[in-house]
């Protein structure tokens, strides 16, 4: 019934403009089309949504909106949200973007936190497959194949929208992006280096509550849910034990998954570590992205229904020039990069924080799933030029909002009383947060 009585304060359509050319993608040529429409939701500003293809099957959704101050100067922002196979206009719309969806899935409400205030934004779902995207039959199961075909996204981007990158770009993600931003922002710079395709004029990357370095992160799971002294304890002193007791072994299988990367030694340490260092946590019924709440009857401890079913309404979906169901998060997408969740990643960002690429890890400090201790952690150990000016640096706060660590071109920020997705906890410090990256003030 509630879909039948959608109103939508605008339904002009522009003309969907289609362009195809080829590029090069690692010495192969790829034939790759693009094409926009301009909808009228959510902000006043102009704004482009549609399908860029990565391959002649893959072909990439993303919405965009045009910096609210000056957009043929202010820097541009692609956003990437986790899962892995969990939709950026999810975070769009509940996080940091223009716009949020009334509770009754009719109308939209505007974000004044929205990360568009002083930048132009992309969301975009991926990998293939993922929320609007299309992956038909061709998912991808490795980092490498999810950098290639983000590459070759952007580069179809900016031969559509090249006026739009004047302030630089900056990769931001959350959760898997952990993942998702070191392998794409590395395979950015080094396409840049080479002097391939477009220049992307690459500025900064940032991660927010990420898996990063799993060795490390897993490490740290037993203490945020006991004794994390900024969240809750959530489980007994005798489940503690237990959890800590296993940390080795979850290392060592770890490691072997980083040394030899296959189907067995990745699916091992998977099963082993989030039995051990997870389930223990989930199984309380705590929400493991808030340790302040329940989990609830949701899958993902969360009810973003009303999301789902603006999403999914026809006058939507003819504005945003798509046609087939959204979903919050894909589960084949999912299953297919099993193998690759406990792989080291962080090994990407050295070589560029070394020449000049400025990078920022921030964490809500009440999530347990990505936690600030294990993402505070591998940022200390991490090995680059200037590691120890890093950990020597003062912890300083971030004006009420967090405590700061930062030397040279490289940031930790702890975020008070956040979960896993700050801009949705604390939407007026994750805005202060991203304006000072941009600006480079912090």
């Amino acid at each position: 019934m509630l879909l039948a009585l959608i109103t939508l304060a605008t339904v002009a359509f522009a003309q969907k403009i289609r362009h195809h050319h080829t590029v090069q993608v690692d010495g192969q040529s790829r034939n790759v089309s693009f094409g926009a429409n301009s909808p009228t939701l959510c902000d006043t500003v102009k704004q482009y949504s549609g399908y860029f293809a990565a391959t002649e099957k893959k072909q990439y959704f993303y919405w965009f909106f045009e910096s609210r101050n000056e957009p043929s100067s202010d820097p541009m922002i692609m956003w990437l949200t986790g899962g892995p196979g969990c939709s950026s206009i999810m975070a769009l719309l509940v996080e940091n973007g223009p716009c949020k969806v009334n509770e009754w899935a009719t109308d939209t409400m505007t974000n004044a936190y929205s990360w568009n205030n002083k930048a132009n934004v992309m969301w975009v779902d991926q990998p293939p497959g993922t929320g609007f995207s299309i992956a038909d039959g061709e998912y991808d199961t490795t980092e490498e194949e999810i950098s290639q075909d983000m590459w070759a996204f952007l580069q179809n981007f900016m031969a559509a929208y090249p006026h739009y990158f004047a302030g630089g770009f900056y990769v931001i993600g959350e959760s898997y992006a952990g993942h998702y931003v070191p392998n794409i922002a590395n395979y950015v710079y080094t396409q840049n280096t080479l002097n391939h395709g477009t220049k992307i004029p690459l500025k900064g990357f940032a991660i927010g509550n990420g898996l990063t370095d799993p060795y490390i992160q897993f490490a740290y799971y037993a203490q945020m849910a006991y004794n994390s002294s900024t969240a809750p304890s959530v489980i007994s002193k005798t489940t503690y034990d237990v959890m800590i007791d296993h940390i080795p072994n979850c290392q060592k299988e770890i490691e072997t998954c980083n040394e030899e990367d296959t189907d067995n030694t990745c699916d091992s340490a998977y099963t082993y570590c989030t039995t051990w260092e997870l389930d223990p946590v989930t199984a309380t019924g705590i929400n493991p992205y808030d340790l302040r709440i329940p989990c609830g009857t949701s899958n993902l401890c969360y009810n973003f229904s009303n999301v789902d079913m603006w999403l999914n309404n026809a006058t939507v979906q003819k504005q945003l020039g798509v046609n087939k169901k959204w979903e919050e998060c894909v589960t084949i997408v999912n299953a297919d990069l099993e193998q690759d969740w406990m792989l080291d990643y962080q090994t990407k960002l050295p070589v560029m924080l070394e020449n000049g690429i400025r990078g920022l890890i921030y964490a809500g400090d009440q999530d347990f799933i990505c936690n600030w201790l294990g993402n505070q952690a591998w940022s200390y150990a991490l090995p680059w030029d200037h590691q120890s000016d890093f950990q020597k640096a003062p912890i300083k706060p971030y004006y009420t909002y967090g405590n700061i660590k930062s030397a040279y071109n490289f940031t930790f920020l702890q975020v008070f009383q956040a979960g896993h997705m700050v801009p949705m906890n604390q939407p007026q410090a994750a805005l202060q947060m991203v304006d000072d990256f941009l600006s480079g003030n912090i």
